[in-house]
């Protein structure tokens, strides 16, 4: 989908709420081709895969076309991001089942040894950060957000990146304006203790 991204705003100073309207005002293909990039990111920030993600935000955007092409375009950016958000924790629930599962089955009990191969990083797939900068600040705030709670992760991306107001966020979470209120706090306090060094 795209090779390059933009650098990304950590402060609630920067959300941008326009691009919510902008995107409210179009046809809904343009809809999609504005949230694919940013979709695909909170996605690999979620997955720490990019085929995952890929395949994630594809199926979000035909549940979102199947399930709610017909409804208003105003209404469009909460609904795409609830849809997207149910793929994720879906995604999240398959991953532990079948962690477990593998588990039962593969584990001999009689090697206590790790393999530091297979725990090396894949130093072939960066993530979506450190391929836009490669910068110790974007690798940082990667980690950062990957250490972040899924909730808090979430409120994060949708209110920071995304730009969208509290209600529709709560909309998207499915949860409380109040909840929303709170896992913002908790990301930015958190994110802002992970990152004084590059402040």
């Amino acid at each position: 989908m795209v090779a390059t991204m933009p650098t990304i705003p950590i402060a609630p100073a920067l959300w941008n709420g326009d691009r919510v309207g902008t995107l409210a005002d179009c046809t809904l293909d343009e809809f999609l081709k504005g949230v694919e990039r940013r979709a695909l990111r909170m996605a690999e920030l979620a997955t720490a895969n990019r085929d995952e993600a890929l395949d994630l935000v594809q199926d979000a955007m035909f549940g979102f076309v199947r399930h709610y092409s017909d409804k208003p375009p105003g209404d469009w950016a909460p609904l795409f991001y609830r849809v997207l958000d149910s793929r994720l924790n879906d995604w999240h629930r398959r991953r532990q089942v079948r962690g477990r599962w593998l588990a039962a089955w593969l584990h001999t009990g009689d090697d206590d040894e790790t393999d530091m191969i297979a725990q090396a990083p894949d130093a072939n797939e960066p993530g979506p950060l450190l391929r836009l900068v490669g910068s110790d600040a974007a690798r940082a705030l990667e980690v950062a957000l990957q250490k972040l709670p899924l909730r808090q992760r979430q409120a994060f991306l949708l209110r920071v990146w995304e730009g969208l107001d509290v209600a529709a966020t709560a909309n998207a979470m499915r949860c409380s304006e109040g909840s929303v209120k709170t896992h913002l706090f908790r990301a930015l306090a958190a994110l802002r203790r992970e990152l004084e060094d590059y402040a």
